[in-house]
């Protein structure tokens, strides 16, 4: 599949889920993204619907099972979520995930991975994580095991500046922001670079493990993994390091223009192959 036809897959995505949708804000926007995600996903097998309820607030996950290769492999989850932030459009946060999810979704249905993939789309991740903590908590309690859950959560803005959650970081990693990061606990410090060169070709991957499920760096918990860390699970997140690169970050200027496409396909197309053989 040539870049174009990717790249204008994605913007389609984009232009659906680009869109105020925040529980509390505009639940209005976020019945209607979770529809539009529904009946995408819905195009390659049966969609679960998982409800939760944390706490005073109740929202709802959805999930597509695909078989892989080889179906006595424990499975692979990779989720985004699909609920924005307050007084924002969310393109990059995390409309951009979501985009690519489905688009990851169609590819693995046309040529299935190696081991089975879960993939989720999260509810109110906005709100404290809501959804994943369910899902990650209730998969902890029957006993299921994951070879790794995948949080896509930014995926699609470069920039000439990058910032650091700790002072020295920028003398390894560069002080630009053109690359994709991948953040894991220590469970999968061998994984990341393997993952790594797999993308290479494809985009500008960079890792970062870190101990004791991240409370040392509160920055790199903030999305859908790091309930899954904190149940005992391996995970990471891929990310273009958010509101370290990005200045558009819970704004009304998250637009989808601010967002550099090519990139985003190269992100996409690493994902692809690298996860696909996990």
């Amino acid at each position: 599949m040539s870049q174009p036809d990717l790249q204008q897959r994605l913007l389609d995505h984009l232009q659906e889920v680009a869109r105020p949708r925040h529980a509390q804000w505009d639940p209005l926007g976020l019945m209607g993204v979770r529809s539009y995600v529904r009946e995408q996903l819905e195009a390659f097998g049966t969609v679960e619907e998982h409800g939760f309820q944390e706490g005073s607030e109740a929202g709802t996950n959805l999930i597509l099972r695909l078989p892989g290769r080889h179906t006595d492999l424990a499975p692979l989850l990779v989720g985004a979520h699909y609920d924005g932030p307050l007084h924002s459009i969310g393109a990059d946060d995390n409309a951009s995930g979501v985009a690519a999810l489905l688009e990851l979704a169609g590819r693995w249905s046309r040529q299935p991975p190696r081991r089975p993939v879960w993939l989720v789309a999260f509810d109110q991740e906005e709100w404290g994580m809501l959804g994943s903590r369910a899902l990650a908590r209730e998969l902890r309690e029957a006993g299921q095991p994951l070879r790794l859950m995948v949080s896509l959560e930014m995926l699609a803005y470069t920039s000439s500046e990058q910032a650091y959650p700790l002072p020295g970081m920028e003398r390894i990693y560069g002080h630009r922001g053109d690359f994709i990061a991948l953040v894991g606990n220590l469970g999968t410090a061998a994984l990341l670079p393997r993952l790594a060169r797999r993308m290479g070709p494809h985009v500008s991957t960079k890792v970062l493990p870190v101990p004791a499920g991240g409370r040392a760096i509160p920055d790199v918990r903030l999305s859908d993994h790091s309930p899954f860390w904190d149940q005992g699970y391996d995970a990471l997140m891929v990310t273009d390091t958010s509101f370290m690169r990005n200045p558009h970050y819970h704004r009304m200027s998250d637009t989808i223009d601010t967002l550099d496409l090519p990139f985003f396909c190269g992100v996409v197309e690493g994902l692809g192959e690298a996860l696909a053989e996990v």
